[in-house]
């Protein structure tokens, strides 16, 4: 089912450009755009020299906004590639007045566009979509293709946290990590029961999974060397 699209979307993004920073494609061929175009956003300058976290696929906004809440310190930036969904994250962070979360609607193949290879410390993988279709696999935010575009933004020692809430997809990841030149450091197949529960932030999805009895993976894949 298609999502209604919001009433007064326009105007309302619009009103959220002090923290939209980019948006669509800059041309129709993503495959070009995500190798020719460059874009790249100082991240010193709109974050003061703070490190720099991504969230791919940020949904609401409700994981982002509490992590920036919790971590003043560090510049937040969240894509989403669906403008009716980021505009209720972007409107939940100007309402409730975080400074620290900057915003990127673009697909997800974009990410070199505007960001320098090593200038983010960590990406956040919170309930991707499993697309378990044989056929689909290229899609997956974890297959290699995309795993690639966040080595090459993430620092060395930069980290991966995925949560699911889908054991195959869990399992898929893993041994995309070890194909890819990550080291997995952490795994939880019980998030909730685990040792990392006391910190975590429950998401919207995670909140109902949870509710329905299903055990919610959780993976933190370190970038080492070369590959």
């Amino acid at each position: 089912m298609r999502m209604r699209r919001k009433r007064n979307l326009e105007p309302r993004m619009a009103a959220c450009g002090a923290v939209l920073l980019a948006r669509g494609r800059p041309c129709p061929n993503l495959k070009e755009a995500a190798q020719d175009f460059r874009a790249r956003l100082d991240l010193a300058a709109l974050f003061g020299g703070r490190p720099v976290e991504l969230e791919v696929g940020c949904g609401n906004g409700g994981f982002i906004a509490e992590l920036a809440r919790r971590c003043p310190d560090v510049g937040f930036l969240a894509l989403e590639v669906c403008d009716n969904v980021v505009l209720t994250a972007m409107e939940r962070v100007l309402r409730e007045n975080i400074p620290n979360v900057r915003f990127l609607n673009i697909p997800a193949e974009l990410i070199p566009c505007y960001l320098e290879e090593g200038s983010v410390r960590r990406v956040y993988l919170n309930f991707s979509t499993p697309l378990p279709e044989r056929n689909r696999a290229r899609q997956r935010l974890t297959s290699p293709r995309f795993l690639a575009l966040y080595r090459d933004v993430l620092a060395e020692g930069g980290e991966i946290v995925q949560k699911t809430d889908s054991e195959p997809f869990f399992d898929y990841s893993l041994e995309q990590f070890a194909l890819c030149g990550f080291e997995v450091k952490e795994t939880t197949r019980d998030l909730h029961a685990s040792r990392w529960a006391a910190d975590n932030i429950v998401t919207e999805y995670e909140a109902a999974f949870a509710a329905q009895g299903k055990p919610i993976f959780r993976a933190v894949a370190v970038k080492r060397g070369k590959i």
